[in-house]
């Protein structure tokens, strides 16, 4: 093989993984962000008062937060997706075409 052709696939290879390098670099801040936590919840609340009868105690109005705070949103998942299929049919023909020229041509023996 040609030593420069080594070099320029070398020089690709590595333009590639520090390129890769750089997307995980810009992705990793977004990646660790997270949303403003809850406001703290209303200690001050003062029970209601029931009328003397009633047996069963005190009744505080606590305030209710969802449990589903984060998540990803379907357009991102169906993005994500789409981007692995594209990359792993470009990685086909790429490996496909690598092995079709290193093929050795047949030649008819009539």
């Amino acid at each position: 093989m040609n030593p420069v052709r080594r070099l320029r696939r070398l020089a690709a290879t590595l333009a590639g993984l520090a390129c890769a390098l750089l997307a995980f670099g810009a992705a990793a801040p977004a990646a660790f962000a997270r949303s403003a936590p809850p406001s703290p919840p209303m200690w001050d609340h003062k029970p209601i008062p029931l009328i003397p009868a009633h047996g069963t105690g005190p009744v505080y109005k606590v305030p209710v937060h969802t449990v589903v705070i984060g998540g990803m949103p379907g357009w991102q998942i169906a993005l994500i997706a789409a981007g692995a299929a594209l990359l792993a049919a470009t990685a086909a023909v790429v490996v496909y075409r690598a092995w079709a020229t290193r093929r050795k041509p047949l030649t008819a023996t009539a």
